[in-house]
């Protein structure tokens, strides 16, 4: 039997972008053409120009790692922030396409 999957964390999320790369980068889940996909986006939480709060943006992280969780997609993000060697730019967000069962995919492709 296959264990259960470790749950993500906004905080976790927060620390793998910190460890990574010293930044609070945004963070989406983006559908295109029927695939999901989980973005890093260039904006950042230490740019005066960022749109979110801390709050706001503590909001966003948790929100995210509750879908990814949902999805079951928690320790394939988690292992490619680890991993990735590809840093955000301006204009160019990094992307990873989530692999997940089409079943629990379904909800999420609206």
């Amino acid at each position: 039997m296959a264990e259960p999957e470790v749950v993500l964390t906004a905080t976790e999320l927060l620390q793998l972008l910190r460890e990574r790369w010293r930044a609070s980068y945004d963070l989406r889940l983006v559908q295109r053409q029927g695939r999901l996909y989980f973005q890093v986006m260039w904006g950042h939480l230490e740019q005066q120009s960022f749109p979110l709060t801390p709050g706001g943006y503590s909001e966003r992280l948790a929100e995210v790692a509750a879908t990814l969780n949902a999805l079951g997609a928690a320790e394939q993000v988690r292992a490619w922030l680890k991993t990735t060697r590809d840093k955000p730019r301006i204009g160019r967000a990094l992307s990873l396409a989530l692999s997940v069962p089409s079943a629990r995919a379904v909800e999420f492709l609206l």
